[in-house]
């Protein structure tokens, strides 16, 4: 079957979460990734360890159709390995500061010298320009600094959210305009920059807070859980758990009354559209709060299923493991990689194309698994190599 990206090859030179998963949905199409690491492995390769080795959970995520080279490129041998290998590829994905990447010879001046039509894909946490362009930074900068930390919670005590999203968000506008810009260059054969950051993608997720905030000054804070533009839109303890319940729209909001035998709330104006339910939603909670106590988890979705209404478990990581829809779907794949004990349920690519989906072809890597035979297609010997290692260039 033809891959969208089959013929197309990219240079990982990310880190963490949003550089690499980028190159990951690139490589999920078709495309041949070499990501590139530090002699002694990079530390996102180490994060939440699950082998004896020190491979950790997310490298078995991130790393996946990719193949594996250790190399420094701050000595002179590894600029010129980097060199030979921009001359080889269509992308190149970094997400490192501007200086770093002058310093390893990947800002898009020095790349155009080997390749004229690359595309330069770089992420940062701020972007460039603007007084913060030289900050460094991770997923929770971006979420705390696009207010959307300040309205999770309580105002005593704003929240993180544990999943990483800024990052994910990132890597997937990241591999949106790189896929943009490989289109581009088919029609007019000029390659680009292509820049992402996370705190593009964390106010681009948060900009209709700040429309509203700017347009009539709601000034909101926190409220846990309950939304505040709708109900009932909460999460509910039951008898033995917990169920998150989410009502948006008048139909919706019907069926809940009815449920609840509380068909005159049809006609209060506190409740007549949905940012009225939302300003009076602790009292439309609290009924629903009731209503949960008494029943099991199974009774109260069994109940919100039978009336259409949008419900499902609050899971721990292992039921959602269990869980029999992602099951049936096959959402996770089992993958095998040296040193677990049993397969990884990695999450295939998230997007579904009919025709041409992405797939998991290839395990990720151990810490320089290609090395040596990238290095000979670039046409360095086998005592080249000896010696460049010996040198821990590679």
């Amino acid at each position: 079957m033809s891959k969208v990206l089959q013929g197309i090859r990219v240079l990982d030179f990310g880190r963490y979460i949003a550089g690499p998963f980028c190159a990951t949905l690139l490589g999920d199409m078709g495309a041949e990734v070499i990501r590139v690491e530090k002699v002694d492995g990079s530390e996102d390769r180490f994060l939440s360890p699950v082998t004896e080795a020190g491979d950790g959970a997310m490298m078995m995520q991130m790393g996946r159709n990719k193949r594996s080279m250790t190399l420094n490129p701050m000595k002179p041998e590894g600029r010129e390995i980097v060199r030979r290998l921009v001359a080889t590829v269509d992308v190149v994905v970094a997400n490192l500061p501007p200086d770093t990447l002058r310093a390893m010879g990947l800002d898009y001046d020095s790349l155009i010298q080997s390749r004229p039509d690359i595309i330069l894909t770089m992420i940062s946490a701020f972007g460039r320009g603007g007084p913060y362009a030289n900050r460094v930074g991770f997923d929770g900068l971006g979420q705390a600094m696009s207010g959307c930390m300040y309205l999770t919670g309580t105002p005593e005590q704003p929240v993180r959210a544990w999943g990483p999203w800024v990052d994910f968000g990132t890597a997937s506008l990241a591999a949106f305009g790189t896929m943009a810009a490989l289109h581009e260059r088919q029609k007019t054969g000029r390659g680009q920059i292509v820049e992402g950051s996370l705190f593009n993608t964390a106010l681009t997720i948060m900009n209709g807070t700040l429309i509203e905030q700017h347009a009539i000054k709601r000034d909101r804070v926190a409220s846990l859980n309950r939304s505040q533009t709708a109900a009932p839109a909460d999460t509910f303890r039951t008898k033995d758990g917990w169920v998150l319940v989410q009502t948006i729209g008048g139909p919706l909001f019907k069926r809940f009354a009815d449920l609840m035998g509380e068909d005159h709330w049809l006609e209060d104006p506190r409740f007549k559209d949905d940012i009225s339910r939302g300003d009076h939603g602790a009292v439309v909670s609290e009924r629903l709060a009731r209503w949960c106590a008494e029943r099991s988890s199974a009774e109260v979705l069994a109940a919100m299923e039978e009336a259409r209404l949008p419900a499902g478990p609050v899971m721990s990581p292992q039921e959602v493991l269990d869980d029999p829809h992602v099951a049936a779907r096959g959402m996770l794949q089992a993958v095998d990689y040296p040193g677990l004990e049993r397969p990884a349920p990695v999450m295939k690519t998230p997007v579904e194309l009919s025709k041409t989906p992405g797939e998991i072809r290839e395990r990720a890597p151990v810490l320089g698994e290609h090395t040596d035979k990238i290095m000979e297609e670039l046409g360095y010997s086998r005592a080249d190599i000896d010696l460049l290692r010996e040198k821990r260039v590679v």
